[in-house]
């Protein structure tokens, strides 16, 4: 079971091979990083551990910027834990840290958890200091008396992979693409609250989706397949990611889930979206029964795609 160590956590009596890094959407990348740190410390004797922040560094150090992450800081937390690691480390990446060369950061590193070898991810930088090259990172760990060893590079079938890649991928809408690149759906959790109802009337109930965390990227405006976890149930459905403009209900972006067969009273639970592919993009249509008639549609694909993918 992995135990997860958080603010003035420490790890006096075990030595561990860690690896440091955001693991933003812990994707195939990270993934083979993590196989490559299992390896590592079972040849060792040593435990694992994940190193990783509370915040992103570009949150601390460029406040007010726009980048978006793939997924939360639990969400992250979940999935480094399904990997079988024996510690996740979460760390605040404060100013202070940031000012830190390598040789120190990999000195608390080693004081704070333990730290025996360091499995430094593929092109990965870490300490104030952005010119140093692996070359030094071995060099420092011969002086602290810490092993560092280089992580594979991802050469699979969906290579290269990066967050900034998954990113991208999310926010251009191409959804499915980003599940290849992290080996599983892009997922966006909230709370079901109260929409306008536009949909219930045609013959559409939706479950509208707030409480989103903001520091989430949003895919591109237009309508997806998905599958919905809610209530304890995992569900088909299609999900419309936009601001309505059939309907003229303002310009603020909403996401709204029409749950396939199903009609139950949701309001203020938890919900849960897999997205598993764009459908089309959102546009205003003529009429309300235009709008059905492309709702009918939008259901009928869905439903052939989320078959194709076993998924229902």
């Amino acid at each position: 079971m992995t135990r997860i160590l958080t603010h003035g956590d420490r790890l006096h009596q075990e030595a561990v091979v860690a690896t440091i890094g955001m693991f933003d959407g812990v994707h195939r990348g990270h993934q083979t990083l993590i196989d490559a740190l299992k390896q590592c410390a079972t040849q060792r004797g040593l435990s694992t551990a994940a190193i990783t922040f509370s915040q992103h560094p570009q949150h601390v150090l460029r406040p007010g910027g726009d980048l978006r992450m793939i997924m939360p800081l639990n969400d992250r937390i979940t999935t480094l834990e399904g990997l079988g690691l024996d510690y996740v480390a979460v760390m605040d990446f404060t100013p202070e840290l940031a000012a830190l060369s390598s040789l120190d950061f990999m000195r608390v590193m080693q004081e704070h958890y333990g730290v025996k070898a360091l499995i430094v991810g593929y092109n990965h930088r870490f300490g104030h200091d952005r010119d140093a090259t692996f070359a030094t990172y071995v060099e420092q760990g011969l002086q602290l008396g810490i092993e560092v060893l280089k992580a594979p590079e991802y050469l699979g079938e969906y290579a290269p992979v990066s967050s900034t890649i998954v990113r991208g991928l999310i926010a251009a809408g191409k959804v499915d693409d980003a599940a290849k690149c992290m080996g599983r759906p892009y997922r966006l959790a909230g709370e079901v609250v109260h929409g306008f109802h536009n949909g219930r009337g045609i013959g559409f109930p939706t479950a509208n989706v707030g409480h989103l965390d903001p520091l989430v990227i949003l895919p591109h405006n237009g309508a997806y397949a998905v599958m919905v976890e809610v209530n304890g149930r995992r569900m088909p459905g299609m999900l419309n990611v936009g601001n309505r403009p059939t309907f003229d209900n303002g310009t603020a972006t909403s996401i709204e889930v029409n749950i396939f067969d199903f009609d139950e009273d949701i309001y203020g639970l938890p919900i849960t979206l897999e997205f598993i592919k764009f459908l089309r993009l959102e546009f205003k249509l003529g009429s309300i029964d235009e709008l059905r008639a492309q709702l009918t549609t939008d259901r009928a694909r869905s439903i052939e795609i989320l078959k194709r993918h076993k998924l229902i």
